[in-house]
């Protein structure tokens, strides 16, 4: 893995951003989503959307969240909601700066855990959550719209929160 020194790290702070975000992740991501998904995420949570830049052009994005697990009052949950990295950009460590960026602005915000779900065939994105710490939590049978599963992997920050 070599890094290429001129790529920079910025969160998201204009909506003058959205659509080079929106362009990266729909060439790389199975899924389709609106401009609303989009928002939703990035409006409520901009400081953990962090997006990588070669110059001018957007090479990577990461789109997260961060609220109470759903059935507990005392665990923060983030939530890696979409990670993208252009093509001619990979193996370079961009991918895993991203979560860092988004993980580290998590535990600022007293994060306890974060989870996300992958397909079980992107063999890239599993090793690159493997090496951040992160386990398969469980299989999700026919997750994703084009009928693969996914896995939700997990890494906890806080294991007594």
């Amino acid at each position: 893995m070599t890094e290429q020194p001129n790529i920079t790290y910025v969160y998201y702070t204009s909506e003058l951003q959205m659509p080079a975000i929106a362009s990266l992740i729909e060439k790389d991501l199975s899924e389709p989503y609106s401009v609303f998904t989009y928002r939703y995420f990035i409006n409520n949570w901009p400081k953990l959307c962090w997006m990588a830049m070669d110059g001018d052009k957007t090479v990577g994005v990461i789109v997260c969240k961060l609220d109470q697990h759903r059935g507990s009052i005392t665990t923060n949950r983030g939530y890696i909601a979409m990670l993208a990295v252009d093509k001619e950009y990979r193996k370079q460590g961009i991918g895993s700066k991203l979560v860092s960026h988004a993980i580290e602005n998590m535990k600022e915000d007293n994060c306890d855990e974060v989870v996300l779900e992958t397909e079980i065939t992107n063999t890239g994105a599993l090793a690159l959550y493997r090496n951040l710490g992160f386990v398969k939590d469980k299989r999700l049978c026919r997750y994703y719209l084009n009928g693969v599963d996914a896995f939700r992997l997990k890494v906890w920050l806080n294991p007594c929160g």
